[in-house]
């Protein structure tokens, strides 16, 4: 008997018993793990999401999104160029402000206000070729709350996290997807009432509903995904939970673009430099 065999089908009436946790305390997890092979016009030295969108990371516009409705704690998985990632936020404040340096005694002095994100970033290197599956597995210890949201970093949203988690706690279900309709090669979400009846990874359908990339989750998925690290949660466990009803959708009509091609991030710089960008909610 296989390993979601033993799970059981799921029951909604088995709640988080955190459902006040307020959005500052519930993590984040934003994976960060590709190489962007798609996108390499932009930066054949970077990680995806060290990608600038005028001036700053793709993925520091995401965190921004996400800080701007409360929350705090951040988890990064890491792949692709790990170190690139952690030494942008070691050198987080020196990049940010002016500072005079001590060049004997190595003191540093900074100079005008202070970083006003109220950050904790914890960066964790879940490996090169890990799945999405496993790059939780491998975070999981990270986790110390019942819910936590997890993202990729390469999607730009003027998505509410607050109104995501709010929906994925009356729903019930173990997992909350935001469904987006952009058309095209993302996963495909078959909607019935609250939730979603069929989670297609990449179809060819270009009127669906589509995974949006922002899910709310109880860790007691994380149990789903098994062993294997090359595992994306993406298809069989999600697949599989959404087949028993526990897979429930949040709609987001707003602006959402996941920066996937040179194309993509063409217009999403010029968007910026126009002053237009609607994901820059804060």
């Amino acid at each position: 008997m296989g390993r979601l065999a033993t799970v059981g089908l799921f029951d909604p009436s088995v709640r988080s018993a955190s459902v006040s946790t307020p959005v500052s305390e519930i993590p984040v997890v934003v994976l960060c793990g590709g190489q962007g092979t798609r996108i390499r016009e932009a930066s054949e030295r970077l990680p995806k999401p060290l990608i600038d969108i005028g001036g700053r990371p793709v993925l520091w516009h995401i965190m921004k999104g996400f800080g701007h409705h409360g929350s705090r704690r951040f988890v990064l998985c890491l792949g692709y160029r790990a170190w690139d990632i952690k030494e942008y936020f070691l050198r987080y404040r020196e990049n940010l402000t002016d500072f005079t340096v001590g060049l004997s005694g190595g003191d540093v002095e900074f100079i005008g206000p202070q970083v006003e994100d109220d950050w904790k970033v914890t960066c964790v290197d879940t490996g090169l070729l890990t799945g999405t599956g496993g790059r939780l597995k491998g975070v999981v210890e990270h986790l110390d709350t019942d819910e936590f949201f997890v993202t990729y970093g390469d999607g730009v949203a003027d998505v509410d996290p607050v109104a995501l988690m709010e929906t994925h706690r009356s729903n019930g279900h173990m997992v909350t997807v935001t469904g987006v309709q952009p058309g095209g090669r993302y996963g495909e979400l078959t909607i019935e009432g609250d939730k979603v009846a069929e989670f297609a990874e990449k179809p060819d359908s270009p009127d669906s509903f589509v995974s949006g990339g922002f899910f709310a989750m109880n860790k007691e998925f994380i149990d789903r995904i098994g062993d294997d690290p090359s595992t994306m949660f993406e298809q069989q466990p999600l697949r599989q939970l959404a087949s028993e009803g526990g897979l429930g959708v949040h709609r987001h009509e707003g602006f959402w673009v996941g920066m996937d091609t040179f194309r993509e991030y063409t217009a999403l710089n010029e968007l910026w430099a126009n002053g237009e960008a609607p994901w820059k909610v804060w």
